[in-house]
């Protein structure tokens, strides 16, 4: 499901503004959370991954660009559509690789190739990524830059290099949600096999020189799979 969120102080702009995207999502048999947020400050604490932005520029606090800037040096990288009154912010708008700039009053004919040029480019440009809650906030994780995964008593926790991150469920729990290349090789453990550097008996070798435990029984198909992906046969 996508996050599509709305940064819009004017409500009545911003109910509109959800109205074609509902319908634009009907039309196009898309799923989506659709959030509005009536100032950049607001975005900010909300903490929530989004995949489409729709950002004005005049705001009350922060303008738009200034917010979507902080954005990009925070590590925001999905697509954003510019809207506002004023032609005059559209090469600025550029420079924050904005997909688009639509000036309002905003319509379906011009938003809705303005939305197509978007979700291409979410399409080309995404990766699979886990969502961890962490305290009030939460962290988005990449699934390349996990390592392993592992499960010791009742706490699963992901590692990645140099940093670690609790899970709030079970193995099996996570590992529906991650891509091919996650391995179960061990009841306790799950190994991402493009950061595998090396295997000997009963144990994968990770970058950042970490070992993770390799059950006898899965010893032949954890070969088998780290095989399969060198040659990139595991479709990520």
């Amino acid at each position: 499901m996508l996050h599509i969120a709305i940064c819009e102080d004017e409500p009545h702009t911003a109910a509109r503004l959800e109205t074609h995207l509902t319908d634009y999502l009907y039309q196009r048999s898309l799923e989506a959370q659709v959030q509005r947020y009536p100032h950049g400050e607001a975005l900010w604490a909300a903490r929530t991954t989004v995949d489409l932005l729709l950002m004005d520029i005049k705001l009350p606090g922060q303008d738009g660009m200034e917010v979507v800037a902080q954005l990009r040096a925070a590590g925001l990288d999905c697509p954003v559509l510019f809207l506002t009154a004023y032609p005059q912010y559209v090469f600025r708008a550029f420079d924050l690789d904005a997909v688009h700039y639509l000036l309002k009053p905003v319509e379906a004919v011009s938003l809705y190739p303005a939305l197509d040029k978007a979700l291409q480019r979410l399409l080309q440009t995404s990766q699979p990524a886990l969502w961890l809650s962490q305290g009030s906030g939460g962290v988005k994780l990449l699934c390349k830059d996990i390592l392993y995964c592992e499960a010791l008593g009742h706490q699963v926790t992901v590692h990645t290099l140099g940093s670690t991150y609790p899970y709030p469920g079970t193995l099996d729990a996570l590992q529906a949600t991650l891509p091919a290349n996650f391995f179960r090789c061990h009841k306790s453990y799950l190994v991402n096999l493009h950061a595998v550097t090396g295997k000997s008996p009963g144990v994968a070798h990770v970058v950042g020189g970490s070992k993770v435990l390799v059950a006898r029984r899965r010893q032949r198909a954890f070969g088998e799979k780290l095989l399969e992906s060198c040659r990139g046969g595991d479709g990520v």
